[in-house]
């Protein structure tokens, strides 16, 4: 069971510890995942979202003890409302970011650091979501430089 943390207890966690952290990630970049939150601070706080195919691929990694982890099946998830489809790959990890986003980043300026992880198409969708929807200053998110995504925007 996750827990989310509520707006005004972000805020508080995000000026106390300087900054709260969106991370997301899928099973291609679970090793950069680990490499990301061991270089965190330990009072770090935030939300990390891992979608992996089926639950064979969850294991226990060391996060921050104020991360919370929510893991996110495939296997047992749909795809896109009112289909009998499967849940695409990157399809979990952007819907969870994105209303995740929607309901927490009430101010594009409040200090969340954000590292997208996942493949191209989720991570695509999800910084697209978060600059032209929200807002969300281009600087405060961190993509893989291979895709390119935030050099040219």
């Amino acid at each position: 069971m996750t827990s989310v943390l509520p707006t005004r207890a972000l805020r508080r966690s995000a000026r106390r510890a300087g900054a709260a952290y969106l991370v997301a990630a899928d099973e291609s970049s679970l090793a950069e995942l680990e490499l990301l939150l061991a270089t965190l601070p330990l009072c770090a706080t935030g939300r990390v979202f891992v979608e992996v195919p089926d639950a064979s691929w969850i294991v226990p990694f060391d996060a921050p003890a104020r991360m919370t982890v929510t893991w996110l099946d495939r296997s047992v998830r749909a795809g896109e409302p009112g289909t009998a489809r499967r849940c695409a790959h990157g399809r979990a990890l952007t819907r969870a970011v994105t209303g995740w986003a929607d309901e927490m980043l009430c101010e594009p300026g409040e200090g969340v650091r954000i590292h997208l992880l996942g493949g191209y198409l989720g991570t695509a969708d999800i910084l697209e979501h978060l600059t032209d929807s929200l807002c969300v200053p281009l600087d405060a998110i961190s993509t893989p430089a291979r895709f390119g995504l935030t050099s040219s925007r």
